[in-house]
């Protein structure tokens, strides 16, 4: 079986320009022609008429002689190559051909790589076999281009198919990240020892004294991002929690336990999984109507996905990948599940910290407070969530409930278990990459000019701590000015030159 005609020459596709005018090839030109119903990958391949090779963050040109054979085979061969490994492409594409014809594709070249990665996909995928004898000679490759992919670092050899699956997930969940150099860089500069180096220079009491601070701001800042202004004891309950990630094991019984924590009140919610359907939007002011900026997996999936998503986050968490690649590809897996009724982005940001303390990422007593940098830059994550979310919503069908929630009514577990987190692990990486070298030094740079200040007004006016607490708020909030009404208030013990002395040396100390 073959299928000739998938190339075409193109300037625009789906609204997206590319570069020069080309010819569209590999996956573009498959899902086009066979018209699958997957998001465009978030590069696509051209072939250059000008015989130019390069590549921007959308498109992948290269030359001519680059170029394959017009038909379906060669395409596949091509997108595996240059394009690396598409498991809801592959998914969809084998949907959409009989299983005689995916038996006669791969036979094509039996012995070829490529051959060998089409029929193993295959046969993962859809967990049966194809009526075609196990190879019984040939050298093992890697199923993922490492090149290419991030990949596990423990594979396991198929010796039918003489290919080392090198999948960092299972086949119930396996989002896959391509290497960039923005993620190599961030690699290379922040590995675990360069992360180590970065805090080791500080006391451990101020170390400990700035942890206990960015746990409280970190929890705030988690529902501040989802627009809600907590109470200081449910702040606090939530940074216990934080502050205990990577102590216990995730399961189904601890995300139902993390829930309970994050929802104060759950008389008018119905807890763990939802039995329903789910959207994040808006519902029309006239109808009621939903309007879905994202719709959540299938109620009926849940089960299924999660079981999956904490399998693999269970195995990747002793496969080696790096942990924030890792808390990537299941922290943000489970926020696009969106498995709960409320709490989802919490839980979402909590697994971050879970991931990157269980991996050793974060030095041992110090949490990243990677929602106070989220939070500082929510439109970059907002985007970077719907990098993810638009993309899918042309191909789920949806019907209004009477309660004016959603219904899906196809079937679209695969775009929750097999999608490209390298947007959103560039995006984590930078807030990782924040935390690390500006926000974590800050706030102890911060602290030792509390210390400094502190120590001075103790040694010249014996003031009780909570007095010198209130005094250097008040200059702080009044950019190292005392105001009047504190001066007549709080302060009026103060004469008019010890005034003048203590805002000196504030603004001495805080470098005003």
């Amino acid at each position: 079986m073959d299928i000739n005609y998938f190339s075409h020459s193109i300037s625009i596709f789906h609204g997206r320009k590319a570069p020069e005018e080309g010819l569209l090839v590999g996956y573009g030109a498959i899902m086009e022609k066979l018209k699958l119903a997957v998001p465009l990958p978030n590069r696509l391949a051209l072939i250059s008429t000008k015989n130019r090779q390069y590549s921007t963050e959308q498109w992948l040109v290269l030359t001519s002689r680059h170029e394959p054979a017009d038909t379906l085979y060669k395409q596949l061969v091509f997108a595996l190559k240059y394009e690396g490994v598409n498991l809801l492409f592959f998914k969809k594409l084998f949907e959409a051909i009989s299983e005689d014809a995916i038996k006669e594709l791969v036979q094509i070249e039996p012995s070829g790589q490529y051959s060998r990665k089409i029929w193993f996909l295959y046969e993962w995928l859809f967990e049966k076999k194809l009526d075609i004898l196990d190879l019984d000679k040939g050298n093992f490759v890697n199923l993922i281009d490492e090149e290419l992919q991030y990949a596990s670092s423990i594979s396991t050899n198929s010796s039918r198919h003489r290919i080392k699956n090198n999948l960092t997930g299972t086949v119930d969940f396996c989002p896959l990240i391509f290497k960039t150099e923005k993620l190599e860089n961030y690699i290379a500069k922040n590995s675990i020892e360069n992360v180590n180096t970065v805090i080791k220079g500080f006391r451990k009491g101020i170390l400990l004294r700035t942890s206990s601070f960015l746990l409280l701001k970190d929890s705030k800042a988690s529902f501040s991002i989802e627009g809600e202004n907590p109470t200081q004891n449910r702040a606090l309950r939530w940074g216990k929690a934080i502050g205990q990630a990577g102590s216990k094991p995730l399961s189904n019984e601890e995300l139902y336990r993390l829930q309970q924590i994050v929802i104060e009140n759950s008389r008018f919610i119905k807890m763990g999984y939802r039995t329903e359907g789910g959207f994040v939007g808006e519902h029309d002011r006239t109808t009621g109507e939903p309007i879905p900026e994202h719709i959540s997996a299938k109620q009926d999936d849940v089960e299924q996905l999660m079981n999956g998503l904490l399998k693999t986050a269970n195995r990747m968490e002793s496969t080696g990948l790096h942990p924030v690649l890792t808390a990537t590809q299941i922290a943000f897996g489970f926020v696009f599940i969106h498995p709960f009724v409320d709490g989802n982005g919490r839980i979402h940001r909590y697994l971050i910290h879970h991931l990157l303390a269980s991996m050793k990422y974060s030095p041992q007593g110090i949490i990243f407070p990677v929602s106070a940098t989220i939070l500082e830059r929510k439109d970059d994550y907002r985007k970077v969530l719907e990098n993810y979310s638009h993309p899918i919503l042309d191909f789920i069908k949806w019907e209004k409930t009477e309660s004016n929630n959603i219904n899906v009514v196809n079937n679209t577990i695969d775009y929750y278990r097999y999608f490209d987190a390298t947007p959103q692990a560039e995006f984590l990486f930078e807030c990782v990459d924040t935390t690390i070298h500006k926000t974590i030094p800050e706030e102890i740079a911060y602290l030792q000019k509390y210390d400094e200040m502190k120590l001075w007004l103790d040694d010249h006016f014996q003031m009780p701590d909570n007095m010198v607490a209130l005094l250097i708020r008040f200059l702080e909030q009044n950019n190292g000015i005392l105001s009047k009404r504190a001066q007549e208030k709080e302060f009026a013990a103060l004469t008019s030159n010890e005034i003048v002395t203590i805002e000196h040396q504030f603004n001495l100390v805080f470098d005003l």
